[in-house]
């Protein structure tokens, strides 16, 4: 996963050092991966990765001073796999409409295929708590391409006039509440009396159109 991070870099004046480097850089991350995606956050320690790789954990402080550190580079891995998502959303094309409505169901599928990841994004257990972006980070990244959506929206006269800002945040909050249900309930939603019919596929339908329809002019 690390390794297609990677690709997206400018790497041609690169060293052999700095290719040594970056390559044991991104086999500490792909096993911590490995070990989040099955055990959690739980499940790492800097000596768990070091028989992963077959390093020594000295070796592993190295490249990451902390396991916080660490979680810090896997969750903005865990983002740009996201920008991904939605970049391939965008790349389909088509009217502001739909194209909003793709990269919101892309956003949720993403948290619905990586729930472990997903949670440690926005997780408070560790003291690298999640923060608001700075522009070099790929979570900016996203609320920007979704504040340049909500604003041609606008400027087609397909949205309504609002501050694209304030109706980023309030879309984000919305699809976020709706993934975390999703990722952390594993029965939701038919798993109550009376839900049985109930399929994520129908829920996540109804709330994109829900928070389209309170965008629309």
């Amino acid at each position: 996963m690390s390794a297609d991070f990677a690709e997206n870099e400018d790497h041609s004046e690169d060293t052999p050092a700095d290719r040594r480097r970056r390559k044991v850089r991104d086999a500490i991350i792909d096993a911590a991966e490995a070990i989040f995606t099955s055990e959690g956050e739980e499940g790492i320690s800097m000596r768990r990765l070091a028989e992963a790789i077959d390093y020594s954990p000295a070796a592993i402080y190295k490249y990451f001073a902390s396991k916080d550190e660490l979680f810090v580079a896997i969750r903005e891995m865990f983002f740009q796999r996201l920008m991904d998502r939605i970049n391939e959303a965008m790349d389909e094309g088509g009217k502001v409409a739909p194209l909003c409505a793709r990269c919101m169901r892309a956003y949720i599928e993403t948290g619905m295929e990586e729930p472990n990841h997903y949670m440690m994004a926005f997780s408070p257990s560790t003291s690298a708590k999640p923060h608001m972006h700075e522009e070099k980070e790929v979570g900016f990244q996203a609320e920007s391409a979704l504040v340049s959506m909500i604003q041609q929206g606008q400027a087609e006269g397909v949205f309504r006039q609002m501050d694209p800002r304030v109706a980023s945040k309030s879309v984000w909050a919305s699809l976020h509440g709706l993934t975390m249900l999703i990722v952390c309930i594993e029965d939701f939603p038919g798993g109550m009396p009376g839900s049985e019919h109930v399929t994520r596929d129908d829920v996540i339908d109804l709330h994109t159109d829900l928070i389209m329809r309170g965008l629309m002019s």
